[in-house]
């Protein structure tokens, strides 16, 4: 997994409305990407509303946001409109970006070992630079944990 230090890795991908979004992109700005388990789930609801109901006060720390999830471009479609997140939401179905970041682990639940995302959130500074892991993410307070790192 990235940790604090590492640099922005290049990626590009498709986006809630199919178009490409590339890395090169937020050169010289605050970027803060999230990645979570599964569109439309109650914790990445939560996480993602949240998001959207503090975005002023983001972008006025000059962050851009970008969701990312292993969901096809459908259901990241299907979540931003429902929920009017204005960031864009990035299908990863083939997990290119996901694995970059090192946030495809193995996980447990209710007994069950598989393979998903760790929902993380990783904050870069104008230079690329990681400045803050998240990895305890609050989903009902995650603009306070990335404004306040």
């Amino acid at each position: 997994m990235l940790k604090i230090g590492d640099k922005l890795p290049e990626f590009e991908g498709i986006n809630q409305n199919g178009e490409t979004i590339d890395s090169k992109k937020f050169n010289g700005k605050k970027l803060v990407v999230f990645f979570y388990p599964k569109a439309n789930t109650p914790g990445c609801t939560a996480e993602a509303c949240n998001l959207r109901d503090h975005y002023s006060e983001l972008k006025d720390q000059g962050f851009q946001l970008l969701g990312v999830s292993a969901d096809p471009v459908k259901s990241q479609k299907n979540f931003s409109e429902k929920y009017e997140l204005p960031f864009d939401m990035i299908a990863d179905e083939q997990r290119d970006i996901i694995e970059k970041f090192g946030v495809w682990q193995l996980k447990k639940f209710m007994g069950k070992e598989f393979m998903g995302i760790v929902r993380t959130t990783f904050v870069f500074d104008e230079n690329g630079v990681c400045t803050q892991v998240i990895d305890k993410v609050k989903t009902k307070d995650h603009a306070a944990q990335i404004l306040e790192g």
